[in-house]
């Protein structure tokens, strides 16, 4: 008899955990956006700030694009060791750099130490 209560005990509770999990899907769906707020109660401080509604739109539409991405690849600055994005950093031969300033620091620092060992 205990066997039999458990069962149905058992099954009640997985058909409840079930409806959960259903209820819960369309919230957790990519693209989807919980609440009436997207921007996360920014929205005030982007009046304040000055900045145009419209730009505060912009920003709501693309951060909703964003979610569904990939994240980008991050590439270590050879210069200072501080990590950017790959779109944004700068290529020099096989290094990366976080800004141009670094690659020329970079390039006059190794350029120079060359002339330097030639030189003994």
């Amino acid at each position: 008899m205990r066997q039999i209560l458990l069962l149905i005990l058992l099954f009640v509770v997985g058909q409840w955990f079930v409806r959960a999990l259903r209820r819960a899907q369309p919230q957790s769906r990519p693209g989807a956006q919980p609440g009436p707020n997207p921007q996360g109660g920014q929205g005030a401080w982007r009046a304040s700030s000055g900045t145009g509604s419209a730009a505060g739109a912009d920003a709501g539409a693309a951060a909703g694009n964003a979610q569904g991405a990939l994240p980008e690849p991050m590439v270590r600055c050879a210069e200072c060791g501080v990590h950017a994005p790959k779109s944004e950093s700068v290529a020099m031969g096989s290094q990366s750099f976080c800004s141009h300033e670094h690659a020329r620091a970079y390039a006059a620092r190794h350029t120079g130490q060359g002339q330097n060992r030639a030189a003994r």
